[in-house]
């Protein structure tokens, strides 16, 4: 079951830091361990996009725009993901009309909407499997700090409002390695939202060294956002920063009336299900959530009702500088081809 982030990892450093802090050291020092060894080649070039922090900053929708890049300039990407939530170990095809999230993860079924994408907690053999279904390009939704698989492109993101929060290693902070030691396998670093305190600091030391750095928001599906206008909403979401989620709704000019916010791929129980209808029914109120979340309603019997009234909000990340950014990943994508070419 997905446990809750302790709520100081979020906030200054303090004493559950401190105290936390020689695990944190050595947690630390076997993450940049793994991140220095060597992976195999992949018969494709790799393009992997990862957080520097536990939780949820915008990667998946930073895979889904990358694939989308790599759609319009004639690539045929297919995106591989180890699956988190599921109970298979793959390598397999995600078929979103037989396989549920129970079996795959809620990630992959979103995924599985725009490209092929292949489940493998083995990533090599993934990415095998990919080739064999003709991607010209595999895309790792996570994957960063694993070394199996030898990236091309390496783009980490970043929620700009949450950052790095106290700027430790878990455990006596979310980081799951030291900055700099992520940043120097990094090709680029994208920032989700305004950055601030914490976030302007790790973009300016990305800048000091030589990473481009980009700007990146969340925008809301327009169509989703007009059914929901007028509307009084009880939003809930199981993801790593719900607040992000419940923000987006009210910048957008939604009425969130009720929020309620679980922990990240929340598996929902039946009385938890029950408990949100009928808040909903008793202040009139519309259910909202995340696709994700959908994702994980879907196929589950004991949510059947819950799955049928709410109302998913799907987001696309939008980049500031788009063409900079698919130019930058097109070179390294046709280095990479060359590379394997040559052998």
């Amino acid at each position: 079951m997905p446990m809750r982030e302790p709520a100081f990892w979020w906030g200054k450093r303090g004493l559950a830091a401190g105290a936390l802090a020689p695990l944190a050291a050595i947690y630390g020092g076997v993450a940049a361990a793994r991140l220095a060894k060597s992976g195999a080649r992949a018969e494709r070039p790799v393009v992997c996009v990862g957080n520097l922090t536990v939780g949820g900053a915008g990667k998946t929708p930073t895979a889904l725009a990358i694939a989308g890049f790599l759609a319009s300039a004639g690539e045929q990407p297919a995106f591989l993901t180890r699956g988190y939530g599921g109970r298979l170990a793959g390598p397999l095809l995600v078929e979103p009309a037989r396989h549920h999230a129970a079996e795959v993860g809620d990630e992959p079924l979103l995924l599985a909407r725009a490209a092929p994408t292949i489940v493998a907690r083995e990533r090599v053999a993934g990415a095998a499997l990919a080739v064999k279904c003709r991607a010209g390009a595999v895309v790792m939704d996570d994957g960063f700090q694993n070394p199996s698989l030898t990236k091309d492109f390496s783009v980490l993101v970043l929620d700009g409002r949450r950052g790095v929060g106290n700027g430790c290693v878990v455990p006596a902070g979310p980081l799951r390695a030291p900055v700099i030691v992520q940043l120097e396998r990094a090709q680029a670093l994208i920032v989700v939202g305004p950055a601030l305190d914490s976030a302007k600091t790790v973009a300016n030391v990305a800048r000091a060294q030589g990473i481009p750095v980009f700007a990146a928001r969340l925008e809301p599906d327009a169509g989703a956002l007009a059914t929901l206008r007028g509307k009084r909403v009880l939003a809930f979401a199981g993801i790593g920063d719900p607040e992000r989620f419940f923000a987006t709704l009210a910048a957008a000019g939604i009425a969130v009336a009720a929020k309620r916010g679980f922990a990240d791929h929340h598996r929902y129980t039946e009385p938890e299900a029950r408990t949100l209808c009928e808040a909903a029914d008793r202040d009139g109120l519309t259910l909202v959530t995340t696709e994700k979340d959908q994702a994980r309603l879907a196929g589950e019997s004991h949510l059947v009702t819950l799955a049928q009234r709410v109302h998913p909000l799907p987001v696309a990340l939008k980049l500031e500088d788009e063409v900079r950014f698919k130019s930058l990943l097109l070179q390294h994508i046709a280095a990479a081809r060359q590379w394997i070419a040559n052998g």
